[in-house]
């Protein structure tokens, strides 16, 4: 597994990973305008290699790329090595199904062609505040039955047994757990989550639903996170 470098300073790194030349350059130059270290790869091996060699703070990912690996095996391999690094994928507008395979892959979050710098810049910040939170920064325990979850240090448990969970399952499930019992909308998920309401209407929470229910009911047999169709989802608690 990477290790990760040392907390970023005023310059947070970002690796570019983009098949379209001018596309490439552009971002590059504005996001140092926006003050950001920008590293640029053209291909799935060249972002490989460089996310070895750098360690960037985020990785930009376009899932259309040419050559030896796509976006999705890029997004997949690096999440094999790297389970903390923030990872927003970049897919065309209304691009569904790319959106859902780049979150199966690992992914943290996207933005839709076209999109503008500021957003762009602004969605990166968000995400990597979130990252930061998550890896310890500030952090509380939450009980929720057999269910024990510490946000500072980004483990959960249930029945004593730790859970193996990605950033964003373990953000989805805090959110659950924090109010056990509470009905939660895609929408007020997807703004506690991802911090943009848009992913609400999107399949990426079912998921990630599905996934983080896939682990809680591994190890502990029981059905923690229900579903009430057409609405959201909410915890309840162990027998």
């Amino acid at each position: 597994m990477l290790g990760r470098r040392p907390a970023p300073g005023n310059s947070p790194e970002i690796l570019i990973v983009e098949d379209d030349a001018v596309i490439l350059d552009t971002l590059a130059y504005n996001l140092t305008r926006q003050g950001f270290v920008a590293h640029k790869a053209p291909d799935g091996a060249e972002a490989l290699k460089l996310t070895r060699k750098h360690r960037p703070d985020l990785i930009l990912l376009d899932l259309m790329l040419p050559g030896q690996y796509d976006g999705i095996q890029v997004c997949q391999k690096i999440r094999r090595d790297d389970p903390n690094i923030v990872i927003i994928m970049i897919t065309a507008k209304d691009a569904e199904e790319d959106k859902v395979k780049g979150f199966e892959a690992g992914a943290d979050d996207y933005v839709t062609k076209p999109f503008g710098i500021k957003e762009l810049a602004a969605r990166i910040n968000a995400n990597l505040k979130r990252s930061t939170l998550s890896r310890g920064a500030r952090g509380r325990i939450i009980e929720a039955g057999e269910l024990s979850l510490d946000t500072k240090n980004y483990t959960a448990r249930v029945r004593g047994e730790p859970l193996s969970l990605r950033l964003k399952e373990f953000e989805l499930l805090a959110a659950l757990a924090s109010e056990p019992g509470e009905l939660k909308s895609r929408e007020e998920l997807a703004k506690e989550v991802w911090d943009h309401a848009g992913v609400g209407g999107s399949r990426t929470i079912d998921v990630h639903i599905r996934r983080l229910r896939a682990t809680l009911e591994g190890k502990s047999g029981y059905e923690y996170i229900h579903t009430v169709r057409g609405v959201g989802y909410r915890l309840e608690v162990g027998p």
